[in-house]
């Protein structure tokens, strides 16, 4: 029985990869606070969905990071996008890019106009 070999690519032919991809490359992730008790430090959440390997059904998946939120602005239940960074202590590799949606819990963002709330009269 004879394996059949795979074509190499262009890419291999022509150039040199890096061992460990391209440099300045880095991964980005979006995921939910579960804690900002920490001083310029916030846990982010991600969730992911991933299937058993045996019986096939869809299973929920969650990994914490340690991100460095260097002004303190991120609060629980902020949706937020993280930057992989060189190491700024022992577990933070992750840093805050920028908060996508405030909890509804959460201060507003000093700089932005929040829309005012209205109120109903009753008639």
């Amino acid at each position: 029985m004879t394996i059949p070999m795979r074509e190499p690519s262009s890419l291999q032919d022509t150039e040199r990869v890096p061992r460990h991809g391209v440099r300045g490359h880095r991964k980005v992730k979006i995921g939910v606070v579960v804690s900002n008790k920490m001083a310029k430090t916030i846990v982010v959440r991600i969730g992911r969905f991933v299937q058993h390997p045996k019986y096939g059904r869809v299973i929920k998946r969650a990994s914490t990071f340690k991100v460095h939120d260097e002004a303190g602005s991120a609060a629980i239940g902020d949706v937020v996008k993280i930057m992989e960074t060189r190491p700024v202590s022992r577990e933070k590799r992750w840093r805050l890019v920028e908060i996508l949606k405030r909890a509804s819990t959460a201060p507003p963002v000093p700089g932005e106009e929040s829309e005012p709330v209205r109120q109903e009269t009753e008639a």
